[in-house]
């Protein structure tokens, strides 16, 4: 019984993640919400039907059927190998934050933030619930006052949304729902989103048209991964760059405040219900 029961949460996963598709909604908060859905409900469901069945044990029925232990050693695995991508991520988080505590504090724009001696262009927030902003040594010297003060109005808008701490877990989910279809088109939608939402809280703190020349000049002066400039192509064949650029400066395309608490990720809760009728 409690392999039939994973057997069906992994055809469901699988059934609602074939869903996706790469339109481009011009409406961010059903855009965030149709993504972070499709991101999270599969494994969730999946995560919750072995929770299940780790609780239900090897012994006992529910209905007429007999529980075993195939599918109990089943859940035990996926559940132990999640905390090892857990563990493994939040090791390197450690490392990641012990490293930025060591660059030294300098004030720039007012603004109390870790100096990366690096000439390349880069800012960041690194941490957890409560990160500290990096900046290169290359950004400071390369950008005037104006442009400066723009990207670190982007980045205040990743520390209001507490982006490092929610896209750890996300990141964690990446890990465990690789084996999913769509898991890595997903998560790129998510970042283009994060990056979009943070863009229009700068807009709200800066001249949109001085925000968007800063991201210019940023993305052209190196070759960085999309993961931090956004600016490649995704697997939709979307460029990112110019999606930045024109809700810069359109900035009723992002006028809705994006909605996180989707309420129908609690479908997935549904499978820890037949431990109630397990005897």
């Amino acid at each position: 019984m409690h392999l039939i029961m994973i057997l069906a949460a992994i055809s469901v996963a699988w059934l609602v993640r074939t869903r996706w598709n790469c339109l481009n909604n011009p409406n961010w908060t059903q855009r965030w919400r149709q993504a972070l859905f499709l991101f999270l409900f599969p494994p969730l469901m999946v995560f919750m039907t072995t929770i299940a069945v780790l609780c239900m044990g090897t012994q006992g029925k529910m209905g007429n059927w007999q529980a075993g232990s195939l599918g109990y050693g089943f859940a035990l695995s996926y559940l132990a190998i999640s905390a090892i991508f857990l563990i493994k991520l939040a090791y390197q988080g450690w490392q990641t934050v012990n490293s930025a505590r060591n660059y030294p504090l300098v004030e720039v724009a007012d603004k109390q933030v870790r100096l990366l001696n690096t000439k390349t262009l880069f800012a960041g927030q690194i941490g957890f619930w409560h990160p500290e902003l990096v900046v290169s040594q290359g950004m400071i010297e390369t950008l005037d006052e104006n442009h400066l003060h723009s990207v670190l109005a982007h980045e205040q808008g990743h520390y209001i949304y507490r982006d490092t701490f929610w896209f750890f877990w996300l990141g964690w989910v990446r890990s465990c729902s690789a084996w999913l279809p769509n898991t890595n088109t997903l998560w790129q939608e998510l970042l283009v989103l994060r990056e979009l939402r943070a863009d229009a809280h700068a807009a709200l703190q800066v001249d949109p048209l001085v925000l968007a020349e800063s991201l210019l000049m940023v993305v052209s002066s190196q070759s960085l991964s999309s993961d931090i400039v956004c600016a490649a192509v995704d697997s939709c064949g979307n460029n990112r760059l110019e999606q930045r650029i024109e809700a810069i400066l359109s900035p009723q395309q992002t006028s809705t405040e994006v909605d996180n608490q989707p309420w129908n990720l609690l479908l997935a809760f549904l499978p820890l219900i037949a431990v109630m009728f397990h005897t």
